[in-house]
């Protein structure tokens, strides 16, 4: 009886992480439009939603199952309650509310990570797959940076070598779709990973209670982690969206184009290429790579100056103290849970 009541109430908690997920990670896929001003944040919020659930329901899986069974050898019920619960109360109840757009997938893996310690020690985990996903956290922010650091100076290079005004009405329009097409392709990336931060925990929970194979436990999952992040998004994003659009470096179209073109490649193929090879996508901040290109676009038009270094090494703080404190917080909840109500 105990167990199903934790399982009911971490149920609930998966859909609030996913809520929390769409609220303060809607800022990733559309930060750069909305900054460049050719969307509203609403339409953009909107094509967030859509897109990401596609995402999601499409290739969601490939991270997922490296959340849900890839660090740990295997998930609890008590396991995954305590997991979720740590993420939910960090990122939504402190975070969101503080504007901060720290990365969700600090705060699961961290959770997770706090939770296998407890359930398995160290000798107990996945330290191949671990490693892979701190190496990502590593590489994809620089990778983003380097790729919209190229990207701009390409764009000025072409428009430089063939005369083109980037002010002509014509011209505007089509950078103006380019960047809208950005955006897409990024919610979908972002579908594709962080989909798995809300509900990855709970995969081999539903297939073992469901009696459904993992796949398929997976899309249902992802499915209610769509609805989730849409809700979250519409009501919470704003906020957050508004920190990165024009908070971190000043957009205009060719800024936004490369920035989210960098962004979305990037969280696309450290999804996608690992699970080729390894058979586990890997749970990237899709918020470091988001930080990283609108740094790298930064960089790339004005050096040093084109950044703002306080809102960076703020955000980078909260990004490094996110680990730790979902760790600690969730190894916590599960100790209460073992020791106290004997669920295990």
């Amino acid at each position: 009886m105990i167990e199903q009541v934790i399982l009911g109430a971490g149920v609930v908690l998966s859909f609030l992480m996913a809520v929390t997920l769409g609220g303060n990670d809607a800022a990733e896929p559309t930060d750069c439009a909305v900054g460049a001003g050719v969307i509203s944040i609403k339409r953009a919020v909107l094509l967030f939603a859509v897109f990401t659930a596609v995402g999601a329901l499409t290739q969601g899986f490939m991270v997922m199952k490296t959340v849900g069974k890839g660090i740990v050898p295997e998930i609890s019920i008590a396991g995954a309650f305590a997991s979720v619960a740590a993420a939910v109360f960090w990122v939504n109840l402190i975070a969101s509310k503080m504007g901060i757009d720290v990365s969700v997938t600090h705060s699961i893996v961290g959770a997770v990570f706090g939770y296998g310690l407890v359930a398995y020690g160290f000798e107990g985990l996945n330290s191949q797959i671990l490693y892979l996903v701190i190496l990502s956290w590593i590489s994809s922010p620089f990778t983003a940076l380097v790729l919209a650091f190229l990207f701009y100076r390409l764009a000025i290079y072409i428009i430089r070598r063939f005369d083109i005004d980037p002010y002509d009405e014509r011209v505007e329009n089509i950078l103006s779709k380019l960047l809208i097409f950005a955006l897409i392709f990024s919610a979908y990336s972002f579908g594709v990973n962080d989909i798995a931060n809300a509900t990855g925990v709970y995969v081999t929970v539903a297939a073992k209670l469901g009696q459904v194979p993992d796949y398929n436990a997976m899309i249902i999952l992802a499915a209610l982690g769509s609805v989730g992040i849409a809700i979250g998004g519409y009501f919470i994003g704003p906020k957050v969206i508004e920190t990165m659009a024009f908070k971190v470096t000043r957009l205009d179209l060719i800024k936004g184009i490369s920035a989210e073109m960098s962004n979305a490649l990037v969280v696309y193929l450290f999804s996608t290429i690992p699970y080729i090879f390894i058979g586990f996508g890997l749970p990237i901040s899709t918020s470091l790579a988001t930080a990283g290109s609108l740094i790298g676009v930064g960089l790339s038009a004005g050096g040093l100056s084109g950044i703002d270094k306080s809102t960076v090494f703020r955000l980078a703080f909260f990004w490094v103290l996110t680990v730790f404190v979902t760790m600690a917080l969730s190894a916590s909840i599960y100790i209460v849970i073992r020791d106290y109500l004997g669920v295990a």
